[in-house]
């Protein structure tokens, strides 16, 4: 009981986290925001926009692992590196943004599939030299 208990904490924790992926989508589009923060905000943004996840979640426990904590590890590091004003001004703009609906990310979604075929490819070529 207790486990289902921490996982059912861990989820929502996670799920309201998500609800600042627009304010992060926002503030990396702002000239205030560090080079740094940027480049973390458009990384994660990028990632949880993407149709296509790089650990596909029906892989037992490890597909829910970029859903339950990469991305909210990312989200968390991203708001702590932006100035927090630039965040609560974007906060008002995000809400507007989310009733339109998650933004899906293609080129993410593409360089997925591009990084499982090669990795396919590769481990077919390991097995091809190891059993011929």
């Amino acid at each position: 009981m207790e486990k289902v208990n921490t996982l059912t904490k861990l989820k929502n924790y996670a799920r309201k986290l998500k609800q600042n992926l627009f304010v992060l989508y926002l503030s990396y589009k702002d000239i205030r925001v560090p080079w740094y923060a940027k480049l973390v905000a458009i990384c994660v943004v990028a990632y949880a926009f993407s149709p296509i996840d790089l650990i596909p979640d029906f892989i037992p426990v490890l597909g829910y692992l970029d859903d339950l904590i990469i991305v909210p590890l990312g989200i968390s590091l991203a708001l702590k590196l932006i100035p927090s004003y630039i965040i609560e001004e974007n906060r008002e703009k995000a809400e507007v943004i989310r009733g339109n609906g998650k933004p899906k990310n293609w080129f993410v979604a593409l360089l997925f599939i591009l990084i499982w075929i090669l990795l396919t490819f590769w481990v077919g070529k390991l097995l091809y030299g190891i059993f011929s």
